[in-house]
């Protein structure tokens, strides 16, 4: 009896870490996550929508239905990625997150040069040439070095009643990113 218990005790202990290491390596192996469900919606270098006011169900779900929010995959192999938007609402956020979702670098507008959206977003490497001789049209721009090949540049802005909805909704949909020459 005392060696069936024991068994019993081992086998359930066993089956426990199987299941917290499974729960663990679940967003390793999910297909679902932020970078595929963007790659469905849009290509590389291409702005798009979050939030479902764009149309449809969105790509992915906010926290916050205050803020409405646009996103741009890139991959840093082709060059340097700048993104840019006018900066007439009350107040925007930018974010950049390798592909598993990790946030490498935030800022606002109020880390912002002006009021409008330019931010560049460049290898360590990159960084190095791009110093060597800044480009003048890069003199306003915040420059985000991330130690990443692939990543998502996340825009959020924030809605602070029905009024601006449509404001907002121009401001994300004038967002561009794309590479630049440099």
């Amino acid at each position: 009896m005392r060696s069936l218990l024991h068994a019993l005790v081992l086998g359930l202990l066993g089956a426990g870490i199987v299941h917290i290491a499974v729960l663990f390596l679940v967003p390793e192996f999910s297909e679902r996550d932020a970078w595929s469900r963007l790659a469905m919606a849009s290509d590389l270098y291409k702005m798009t929508r979050l939030d479902a006011e764009a149309g449809g169900a969105p790509v992915v779900k906010s926290v916050d239905p205050m803020f409405y929010a646009a996103a741009c995959r890139f991959n840093l192999a082709d060059g340097l990625v700048r993104i840019r938007a006018p900066g007439d609402v009350p107040f925007w956020s930018a974010s950049v997150y390798d592909r598993s979702g990790h946030n490498i670098y935030s800022f606002n507008d109020h880390n912002a040069n002006s009021e409008k959206l330019d931010a560049v977003v460049l290898t360590p490497a990159q960084m190095i040439d791009v110093r060597r001789d800044l480009p003048e049209d890069l003199q306003g721009a915040i420059f985000v070095e991330a130690p990443i090949e692939e990543g998502i540049f996340v825009v959020r802005a924030f809605v602070p009643d029905n009024s601006w909805k449509p404001i907002v909704s121009r401001f994300l949909e004038q967002s561009a990113c794309g590479l630049q020459e440099y």
